[in-house]
């Protein structure tokens, strides 16, 4: 029998995975579909498409591990399982970031107007530099396969051990497991590293765009001002909910070493939903293709609701039977 708590969490687990799966599903239709009718695809889509691909998976293999902790099934029989479940939400978690990375490096490229040639080199060669970026990130997740094995290894020994040694062993084994979560934390720096270079950049473009625009004495509402603002608030955007779900699978990791099935690690890991669930929307409402096609689904979607009449109504615009 399932906890009434145990039940709340598989609950609200099952309804940010609704949510995350509803947004990054619709970016992929809309997407693909726009791929095929074109016979070609820009940049910026498919950084989208290849991102809500990745967090589909991911939201899939989050909404498993949430089950998986919320059925809570003896550790012996799971953990030829939960292992390459863990590989492989690491690989999704891995590829949403950097291309959400990549997505804040094109804002910058496309949008910003500075005259430095090493700018203008870079612009030219949008698509090769956003390439050799996530190429480049493979390596970080190369050592982060390393990383993790021993970071499974670690959790088998906890969960196979007797009880009557596991004090002793959890205290010897913290000063090594923080070091390999700080050292698996590393992997989140140079994404945050890029993305806030690339809204400073951003910023600074823009102070620059309006102070150009006031010694012309032309209004600052332009269309160039406008999509600086749209993209420094999707890097913001971005910033936070990454910031959130970097600090909950951090201190998730850190609860579930000191207290596998204890109910507030469970909670503390559906902030992992945050990022994959969250960011889609903002997503969609940030892109004006996206947010028009979703209008058009929601508007079609109600009036089909309008259409159709409840069986109450109908039954009384029936004429009465005669007396």
């Amino acid at each position: 029998m399932l906890a009434g708590l145990d039940i709340i969490f598989l609950t609200l687990s099952t309804a940010e995975f609704i949510i995350g799966m509803l947004g990054n599903v619709f970016i992929g239709l809309v997407n693909c579909s726009e791929w095929v009718k074109n016979r070609k695809i820009s940049l910026a889509d498919f950084i989208l498409t290849c991102l809500a691909i990745s967090r589909i998976t991911q939201l899939l293999v989050s909404l498993f591990e949430s089950f998986m902790m919320g059925l809570n099934p003896p550790f012996y029989s799971t953990y030829k399982l939960a292992k390459p479940v863990t590989l492989l939400w690491r690989i999704t978690n891995h590829l949403a970031i950097w291309f959400t990375t990549c997505l804040s490096i094109f804002y910058l490229l496309k949008i910003a107007q500075f005259s430095y040639s090493l700018f203008l080199w870079l612009r030219w060669r949008m698509n090769r530099v956003v390439l050799a970026i996530l190429v480049f990130s493979l390596f970080f997740l190369l050592f982060d396969f390393l990383l993790l094995e021993t970071f499974n290894d670690l959790f088998l020994n906890i969960h196979a051990m007797d009880e009557s040694n596991l004090t002793l062993y959890i205290n010897e084994s913290k000063t090594f497991y923080i070091k390999t979560l700080i050292l698996l934390s590393f992997s989140y720096i140079i994404p945050i590293v890029l993305s806030l270079t690339s809204l400073l950049l951003l910023f600074l473009s823009l102070v620059k765009h309006i102070r150009n625009l006031h010694l012309n004495s032309t209004g600052s509402r332009d269309f160039s001002t406008q999509a600086h603002k749209k993209a420094i608030k999707m890097v913001v955007s971005f910033l936070f909910l990454f910031t959130v779900h970097a600090f909950s699978i951090q201190l998730s990791n850190w609860m579930l070493f000191l207290f596998w099935n204890n109910m507030s690690t469970k909670f503390i890991m559906l902030a992992v939903y945050v990022f994959p669930s969250g960011h889609s929307l903002i997503l969609i409402l940030g892109n004006s293709r996206l947010r028009q096609t979703a209008l058009k689904v929601l508007r079609h979607f109600t009036s089909s609701l309008k259409r159709e009449k409840p069986i109450s109504s109908l039954q009384k615009d029936l004429p009465k039977p005669f007396q």
